[in-house]
């Protein structure tokens, strides 16, 4: 097997940079979710299926694409997903109605997926020595893609309309591309000959085989539907009188979140040190707590804003911890443990997205609110269960 003794620091971060826009075009819509309501008619009690639809299918993609990277060249693979995610942003950007609005949705969420693909292909050009650090600044390139998506789409959107968002990221990508062309390695892999069906239905052994995974998939549901219960529909009570702000002011409100996420950087640590089950029971406790401050949106923007640090930092810590506890389970299928994994986590996000739009319709912020500390209090509860019930799950 033909590995790059070394990654430079420039490839290193010229992948964060490809995961963060990747992972930052599912992540778009959510403060734009008023603009596309009026844009296409929709109505905001189901405008939210805008960002179920693309979660749902970048839950197949993990599903069916991820998996892929332990049988074909990984590098082809990148290149073409990144294309192919090229074409469909082209589609939601020009989009004239809403069916191809819908579409061009569906198949950026099924393409984003190139993420986990990206972050395998790292770990596997780094050497021994510097595989920690290398995987370590890719992946944060996701968190900061995440976090930084409803900015770039806010200003863009106030400058130039909520189209150029897509067709500029399409753009980006076509960049990146270019740029990949140039520095991606041929790099030759030994991998095991594996039907395909074989390979997919590995991913569901695993589930029947190890525990951990089962619990911190649905953790990882949990957290993930709360986390995009806020950030889905956020941007309706704050454009909408009294407060009414602009998409800039919405979208900054992701750089709040990046306090959280950085604060949560040492999970990862506490959990190799045999303190994951307490980390992610402080972490829970803050998700509720969160709720609590996000309540008072209406009557003070400061609340909501500790609500968000809060919030974002207890869904780090407890996604890190995750991750910490689950890669070991099995070294050589560390793809299928972490396609397996983020199918829950796209479950989460897709049952949160088109649940808070719903609860906002009929019950306001207020019953926006009460589902994410409902769900929370249940990820407690659920953690405490199977903490002390060793063989529940």
């Amino acid at each position: 097997m033909n590995l790059q003794p070394s990654m430079s620091r420039a490839v290193t971060l010229l992948f964060a940079t490809a995961c963060g826009m990747s992972v930052a075009n599912i992540y778009f819509a959510q403060p734009l979710l008023d603009q596309l309501s009026n844009e296409f008619n929709i109505d905001h009690s189901i405008i939210g299926v805008v960002i179920t639809i693309t979660q749902i299918f970048y839950g197949l993609g993990l599903l069916l694409l991820v998996p892929l990277g332990d049988l074909l060249n990984q590098r082809r693979l990148i290149i073409g997903q990144m294309l192919l995610s090229t074409t469909a942003l082209v589609i939601v950007g020009t989009a004239s109605f809403s069916v191809m609005l819908f579409t061009g949705m569906a198949l950026v969420g099924l393409l984003a997926v190139v993420t986990q693909t990206l972050v395998a292909f790292a770990a596997t050009m780094a050497s021994p020595t510097e595989r920690g650090r290398v995987v370590g600044i890719v992946t944060s390139g996701i968190v900061i893609g995440i976090l930084l998506a409803r900015t770039f789409a806010g200003l863009l959107t106030d400058l130039t309309g909520w189209r150029s968002v897509y067709l500029v990221s399409a753009a980006l990508m076509l960049v990146m591309v270019c740029m990949f062309l140039k520095v991606l390695p041929k790099v030759e892999r030994e991998v095991k000959s594996l039907p395909y069906h074989q390979l997919i239905k590995s991913v569901f052994t695993l589930f029947v085989q190890e525990r951990t995974l089962r619990i911190r998939s649905v953790l990882a549901m949990l957290i993930f539907a709360d986390f995009s219960i806020l950030w889905t529909s956020l941007v309706l009570p704050l454009s909408a009188p009294p407060l009414a702000l602009s998409h800039s002011v919405i979208g900054a409100f992701g750089l709040v979140g990046v306090a959280g996420a950085l604060a949560a950087a040492k999970a990862g640590k506490l959990a190799d040190r045999g303190y994951g089950q307490r980390t992610t029971g402080i972490a829970l406790i803050l998700l509720l707590i969160s709720w609590l401050f996000i309540n008072y949106l209406e009557q003070s923007l400061l609340a909501l804003i500790v609500g968000i640090v809060l919030l974002d930092l207890a869904v780090q810590a407890v996604h890190v911890t995750n991750q910490t506890m689950i890669l070991p389970l099995c070294t050589e299928a560390r793809s299928r443990l972490t396609a397996g994994y983020m199918m829950f986590y796209s479950i989460g996000g897709a049952g949160g997205s088109i649940a808070s739009t719903q609860m906002y319709a009929h019950f306001g912020w207020g019953g926006v609110c009460f589902l994410g500390a409902l769900i929370s209090a249940f990820a407690l509860i659920f953690w405490a269960t199977t903490k002390r019930f060793k063989r529940l799950l």
